[in-house]
């Protein structure tokens, strides 16, 4: 008995210390242009001071997100001036601090990188202001989470979109919604947060923006496909989100990312 009791032993031990390695060999494409290019006009302020984030895609496991350096960047309104925003270091980080906001102008961005010519067209919208905040601390399915009602005022008979984006300061955490009003105009209507881990003290930075109807459209897609974080990294790839910007001398090498322009109200809460 005892023999058999060695054996099944040693051979549990046997399977346990026997491990696979797995190499994932996942496809690989030539590195794209991402564009971050939001250029707010904050309430309150003369909007002058703008930048433009330009990075590559990278590999699935790549831990760091490598700069477009060295590129061309400027935007041109419809008066055409134009403003030549100068990279800041070698950070992809480019910036402009003579912009001139106007509600309702169209502005075109134009990028020159690696021999190639990118470019896209938004035209600014405007915002109204919050009114008003208002914590719920039962909320949630446990009846434990803190939720976060942003109340604001719809203008009526016209056809607007919303971005807010929530802020978690100390935690670097930031979440994205987005809003139209088909069943709310005229409303005082709200933009939603819960977190079951905000805590009483932390600064939430909200964000409400007016946003143009492709930029409502392009954003909800992404937050439909990557914003539940459901599934692994050997799932299928959604479909590849393209925005509104082109590869002028190469259609097939267009970039990703947005150009987005925004009136926006910005409000610092802090949790009760």
């Amino acid at each position: 008995m005892k023999n058999l009791q060695y054996i099944i032993f040693f051979s549990l031990l046997t399977l346990m210390s026997c491990e696979d390695v797995i190499d994932v060999e996942l496809d690989s494409a030539e590195p794209k242009l991402v564009i971050d290019a939001s250029l707010r006009w904050l309430k309150g302020t003369d909007g002058k001071s703008q930048e433009i984030k330009l990075t590559l895609s990278a590999p699935y496991f790549d831990t760091s997100v490598p700069p477009a350096t060295g590129a061309q960047v400027t935007v041109t309104d419809a008066a055409n001036n134009i403003y030549n925003f100068t990279e800041f270091g070698n950070t992809g980080i480019y910036k402009n601090a003579n912009f001139l906001p106007v509600i309702g102008g169209e502005y075109k961005l134009n990028i020159v990188y690696e021999n190639e010519t990118y470019s896209g067209t938004e035209t600014m919208m405007s915002v109204v202001p919050i009114n008003r905040i208002e914590q719920k601390n039962d909320g949630g399915f446990s009846g434990e989470d803190i939720e976060i009602k942003v109340f604001y005022t719809d203008p009526a008979g016209i056809k607007n979109f919303y971005l807010f984006e929530f802020f978690v300061i100390n935690r670097d955490l930031l979440s994205v919604e987005v809003y139209d009003d088909e069943f709310t105009d005229g409303n005082e209507i709200f933009g939603f947060y819960s977190d079951e881990d905000l805590k009483a003290g932390e600064e939430l930075l909200i964000a409400i923006s007016g946003i143009s109807q492709r930029s409502y459209e392009f954003t909800n897609l992404l937050l439909q496909q990557y914003g539940d974080g459901s599934g692994g990294p050997f799932q299928t790839q959604p479909t590849t989100v393209r925005g509104n910007c082109i590869n002028e001398t190469n259609p097939e090498n267009f970039p990703l990312g947005y150009f987005r322009v925004t009136e926006t109200d910005v409000v610092t809460y802090i949790i009760e």
